[in-house]
This record gives structure tokens, C-alpha cells and sequence, in this order.
């Protein structure tokens, strides 16, 4: 067996092994049935805002990435960048552990339009990165309003400022291609963590909670920064760890810190699984035929 698939195969188990130890050890600490009384006691209203809110955060992250690929020459419709980005969600959930949505995006964008592999990849890396900057802002900000963390509020505001001037001077000096759109983009990464909070606070409403929520918010936002270490699958598990540590924290009602982890995943599930529509109908992408997995894993030793 290739060494390189015998690799990818065991870090597969291990996500896979990962992902059922730590919801074991969730559930372990929350009772399945008041979990599934409060589920189906739940607002439906509530939910398909929480849908809706999480919906307008994909279509302005789509935007997002768009003005990223502008900026090193990709010219491509809004509409069929958005349609590329579902495709991508789709891998980025279902195939976490092979090629990944952003993988698959680089592969397909550099065969059909002729761009460069290493372009395509500093436009992707850097639209995680605004994600990741407006996630820290949100999360500095609800950081002032718990004092139970204990941090003072100075070194938050600071310590995010400074990494703010950082992060823009790397880019002003060596990745000039993204300097333009600096702030268009980061007012966008702003717009889609700010939807997806609505999202988490629409989930709240729906399980009937009228308390304070800056403790479940700033949870929620933590768990985000858990789930980009791609240690489980599509980090389902480690979401619902964080929560349940944080609700110890906090005390909190982890039955209701859970079920926003996992109400969040079945939304961003379904939302995914649009993208499962171009598998069966490539022609709306304009080509006849998806590149498969197994093309894009070997082209990803390539530029």
C-alpha cells in the first residue's frame, strides 16, 4: 500500500475515532431524552430563522471569497461563485477528511480558468483568515461583557488591536494583492460571524431560553476556533465538549448549551447538502463532468 494513502486512511480512523469518543463522553454528561423533550418542544419558527440567519451568513462568506478571487484576477459571476462555494461546503462536511470544499475549489477554478494553484490558495487562506479576525472581534467583544473570565478589559481591546495592525501590515507588505479589498472583505467577514451569532441567539429563542446569553454566545464563538483544528469530523464533538466544559464554567444548563451545538450542525448539515445538487448536475457549473476526489488528491502535490 502507498504510504501517503496508508496516512490519509489512519488520520480518517482517527477523526472518525475522535469524533465518537467525544460525543460519548457529551452524552455521558446530558440526558438523550430531556435533550430530545426539548427538541421537539421547540419553537419551528425560531429554528427557520435560525436557517434563514445562517443562509445570509453563507451567501455574504460566498461574497467574501469572491472579492478575494477578484483581487488576484479571477473574474467569475457572483452566481457562480456561490454555486462553486455550496459544492464546497458539501466536501467541507461529507469529506472532511479527504480533499476538503477548499481543496476541491483550488483543484476545479485552476483547471478551468488556468490560475495559478499557489494564487488560488493564498485567496482561500486568507478568506479563512478574515473569518478567523471578525471571530476573535466578536469574541473580544463579548469578553468585556463577562467579567467572570476575568480579563481585564484593556488587554482584550489591546491585544486585539495589535493583532489587527499585524495581520494588516503582513498583508500591506508581502501579499499586496489583498491590500485593495482589505476592508470590503473584513466588513464581510463581520456580516457572516455577526448572521451566524443571530443564527445561535434564533436557536435560544426556539428553546424557549430568556436569560443572559453572552455566556451561551461567547461559547458558541469559542467552539467555532475549536472546530477549525480539523480534529474531528467537521467538528462535530468537539463543539459539544467546549460547551459542556464552558457550561461547568459558567453554570450553565449544558442540556441547552449542547442542543445549540447540535441544532447549529443539523442546520449547517442541510445547508451543505445543497451542494450535493452539482454532483448530479455538473452542467450547472458548466462543465460535463466533476473532477473526482481521487484527481484532486493527486494534483495536490502539484502547483
Amino acid at each position: 500500500m502507498d504510504k501517503k494513502l496508508f496516512w490519509k486512511i489512519i488520520k480518517n480512523i482517527l477523526k472518525v475515532v475522535v469524533t465518537v469518543a467525544a460525543l460519548y463522553w457529551v452524552f455521558s454528561k446530558v440526558s438523550i431524552q430531556d435533550l430530545k423533550d426539548a427538541v421537539l418542544n421547540s419553537n419551528p419558527i425560531f429554528l427557520l430563522l435560525a436557517f434563514l440567519a445562517y443562509a445570509i451568513s453563507i451567501l455574504i462568506s460566498s461574497s467574501r471569497l469572491l472579492s478575494f478571487l477578484t483581487s488576484i484576477g479571477l473574474n467569475v459571476s457572483e452566481k457562480y461563485n456561490f454555486k462553486l462555494y455550496q459544492l464546497g461546503l458539501f466536501y467541507n462536511l461529507f469529506l472532511p477528511g479527504g480533499v476538503g470544499g477548499d481543496g476541491y475549489k483550488i483543484y476545479f477554478l485552476r483547471k478551468k480558468f488556468s490560475i495559478k494553484g499557489r494564487k488560488l490558495l493564498s485567496a482561500l487562506f486568507f478568506d479563512r483568515l478574515s473569518g478567523l479576525w471578525a471571530l476573535c472581534l466578536i469574541i473580544a467583544a463579548l469578553v468585556i461583557f463577562i467579567p467572570q473570565l476575568g480579563i481585564p478589559n484593556y488587554l482584550t481591546i489591546a491585544g486585539f488591536v495589535l493583532g489587527t495592525i499585524l495581520y494588516y501590515f503582513l498583508i500591506s507588505k508581502f501579499f499586496t494583492d489583498f491590500k485593495s479589498s482589505f476592508i470590503k472583505t473584513h466588513l464581510k467577514a463581520i456580516g457572516v460571524q455577526s448572521m451566524q451569532v443571530v443564527s445561535a441567539i434564533m436557536i435560544l429563542y426556539a428553546l424557549g431560553f430568556d436569560g443572559k446569553f453572552s455566556p451561551y454566545l461567547f461559547l458558541f464563538l469559542a467552539s467555532s476556533l475549536v472546530a477549525i483544528i480539523p480534529f474531528s469530523v467537521g467538528g462535530l464533538g468537539m463543539r459539544e465538549m467546549v460547551y459542556i466544559w464552558g457550561a461547568n464554567f459558567f453554570h450553565l444548563d449544558p442540556h441547552l448549551a449542547v442542543l445549540i451545538s447540535l441544532l447549529f450542525y443539523i442546520i449547517s448539515a442541510l445547508m451543505a447538502l445543497t451542494g450535493s445538487y452539482y454532483i448530479f448536475h455538473p452542467s450547472a457549473l458548466g462543465t460535463e463532468k466533476l473532477p473526482s476526489v481521487k484527481e484532486v488528491e493527486e494534483s495536490q502535490t502539484e502547483d
